[in-house]
């Protein structure tokens, strides 16, 4: 149930893998160089999703960096960066075959 990709996918799974090395801003310099070519919609909602994720992901590390004073954030953390990056390489081969990929647990802050 994806959406056709008009564009190529490749700025779309770049947008998703780089969170893994970049966190969100490899994600954001490709939404906001895309954002305004209408023919690049399907790059634009990929981006936008991997942003989304990736500010989740920040926003997670931080309270697992905090919690990590009561111990349960050394639990939190590796488990963060693991769903990271098996999310990110899911996304990325979605993407790469055009199909659009909604993270299970985004916050949906950038619209």
């Amino acid at each position: 149930a994806g959406t056709e990709a008009s564009s190529p996918a490749w700025p779309a799974l770049l947008a998703h893998l780089l969170g893994i090395v970049t966190g969100p801003i490899g994600a954001l310099i490709i939404w906001l160089v895309s954002k305004d070519d209408a023919s690049k919609g399907f790059v634009v909602d990929q981006s936008k999703e991997a942003l989304n994720f990736q500010i989740t992901v920040f926003i997670a590390i931080v309270i697992s960096w905090i919690l990590a004073f009561v111990l349960i954030g050394l639990l939190l953390m590796p488990l963060v960066g693991i769903a990271n990056l098996v999310l990110c390489i899911i996304a990325g081969i979605k993407a790469n075959n055009g199909e659009s990929y909604r993270y299970p647990f985004a916050l949906r802050l950038i619209k």
